[in-house]
């Protein structure tokens, strides 16, 4: 495994040397002044008729941020779609509060920018970037872009009941709050839902195509997809009242130890909070461990313009936690069924990634459907939408390599080496130019590149060795610096491998990326 690593390592170190020679090169023949590069802003450049239920063609399962974007969707193509979820109530959550300037573009193609208006969003231009006393700022590239593209960060309750109220403006999008109990199967095909209305009724719901998308804690993939959960961390969410941020309209992540912490606004007057805490377990809220654990271990740590009104949020006693799913889509394609959102795909929520993921999904959905006039061939359709499942995934892929990798370098770690990599990704960050834009682009969905996100991940690696051996190299220095190169290549390409590697960077070598579709 570790010679794996290590051929890998050698590949990914000789794209980031190429990267960094390119970067050289570009500054000799400009100004060559750092600083000045940075001053300068950094710049790079239908329908059918089912039992019981009215002749849906779709049945969406969730009305969450996917599942009420895709009934919006599929309703304006002329589809007759039936949303069940579970509670049409306000949700009240402390993650899917950020949406990436690339996710915000897709909600522009899906028609549906209007849902972060009138619900006092934020936007966000970039992030800010902490670590032992130090910070950099690290705008969005945005200058290509029409002035209203950017991030945006709101509560997340808000924002899905605006795109809920979308969804059932259309008249063939029903609306209906009731609990989906299972998946009805005949021969091996999804003919549709049994479910509980909110009286308690129980019924069952028909249509040639149904599409789950009940969140995480989905009781319904298992049947769609080969799960395979990983819990690498818990978030514990404050929200800060009337505080002003060093950097207005930024995120700010805080490298912290032992993991990274996050501030960004969702409203004029609040900012949240985001505390990683590694593992499965956090400290207990009943007993007060929670509240000596942020007081004592994490307040601290924060910059000093944040430090009373984080102890302010505590005292307010408003704590909640969340634990961070990691879950690499593995579809089992399924006549009459598809996964989508968090059910189906999850990454760590660090990058703030998984609405841009799900939109972009529903846009590569809508795509493929769109030629089709009725959906009831179900063996067919099935053959043909396996092509979902390679269109979406460079974009898919490098969201979520990039949000398992970042997390794991952005977290301390006693291995010197390992923190070696933390200051080498701090500093390359710092640097301006290509090396700020080609990785912030890449984290805001604004140019999801598998190889440019390798190049950039053993660029940095490459940087790290780089001020190890200089002025002069040591044995103990090239040693760390080889473990360095070896644990980068341990961190991203295992992930890499859970994704797919020929999906993620060669799709067009997969028969499916060619369907064409059904006929009928």
């Amino acid at each position: 495994m570790q010679d794996e690593y290590l051929v890998g390592g050698i590949v990914g170190a000789i794209l980031g040397l190429l990267l960094l020679v390119g970067i050289r090169g570009r500054r000799r023949r400009g100004d060559g002044n750092l600083a000045g590069a940075a001053a300068a802003g950094g710049k790079v450049e239908c329908g059918s008729e089912s039992a019981g239920n009215g002749g849906a063609d779709v049945i969406v399962v969730g009305a969450g941020v996917a599942g009420s974007a895709l009934a919006y969707t599929l309703g304006k193509d002329a589809r007759r779609v039936h949303v069940i979820e579970r509670d049409l109530t306000e949700p009240d959550r402390i993650v899917g509060e950020l949406l990436q300037p690339g996710g915000y573009l897709k909600l522009i193609e899906l028609g549906l920018e209007d849902c972060v208006k009138e619900i006092d969003a934020q936007r966000v231009l970039g992030y800010a970037l902490y670590k032992d006393g130090k910070n950099t700022r690290l705008p969005y590239p945005l200058e290509k872009f029409h002035s209203d593209v950017a991030g945006r960060s709101f509560h997340n309750g808000r924002f899905i009941q605006r795109m809920r109220e979308k969804a059932a403006s259309l008249p063939n999008v029903q609306l209906e709050q009731g609990t989906v109990t299972s998946l009805l199967e005949e021969n091996g095909m999804v003919k549709g839902v049994s479910y509980k209305t909110k009286s308690g009724e129980e019924l069952k719901a028909y249509a040639p195509l149904t599409i789950v998308c009940d969140g995480c804690f989905s009781n319904l993939r298992r049947s769609l997809c080969s799960p395979k959960v990983e819990v690498p961390s818990c978030f514990v969410g404050l929200v800060l009242e009337n505080c002003q941020l060093p950097h207005p309209n930024h995120g700010h992540v805080i490298l912290a130890d032992p993991s990274p912490i996050l501030f960004y606004p969702i409203s004029s007057t609040e900012v949240r909070c985001l505390v990683d805490v590694p593992g499965q377990k956090v400290p207990s809220i009943a007993n007060g461990e929670m509240t000596n654990y942020l007081k004592t271990v994490v307040a601290p740590q924060l910059p000093v313009e944040l430090h009373d009104a984080f102890i302010s949020a505590i005292d307010k006693g408003s704590i909640r936690t969340m634990p961070n799913r990691s879950m690499p889509a593995a579809p089992l394609p399924t006549p009459g069924a598809l996964l989508m959102g968090d059910a189906f795909n999850m990454r760590h929520p660090l990058t703030g990634g998984g609405m841009t993921v799900a939109l972009s999904d529903i846009v590569v959905l809508r795509n493929l459907l769109k030629p089709l006039r009725n959906l009831h061939d179900a063996t067919s359709l099935c053959k043909y939408l396996e092509s979902f499942y390679t269109l979406r995934k460079p974009v898919a892929s490098t969201i979520n390599t990039l949000a398992g990798a970042l997390y794991k370098v952005f977290s301390a770690s006693p291995d010197q080496a390992r923190n070696e990599m933390r200051q080498a990704c701090f500093d390359y960050l710092s640097l301006g130019g290509v090396c700020t834009n080609g990785p912030i682009a890449l984290l805001s969905g604004l140019n999801p590149r598998p190889l440019s996100l390798v190049a950039h991940f053993f660029a940095v690696a490459i940087y790290g060795v780089g001020r190890l051996l200089l002025p002069f190299p040591s044995p103990k220095r090239l040693w760390v610096g080889a473990r360095l190169i070896s644990g980068a290549s341990g961190i991203i390409f295992p992930i890499i491998r859970a994704e797919g590697v020929r999906q993620m960077f060669f799709p067009a070598m997969v028969p499916a990326y060619y369907r064409a579709p059904p006929m009928k």
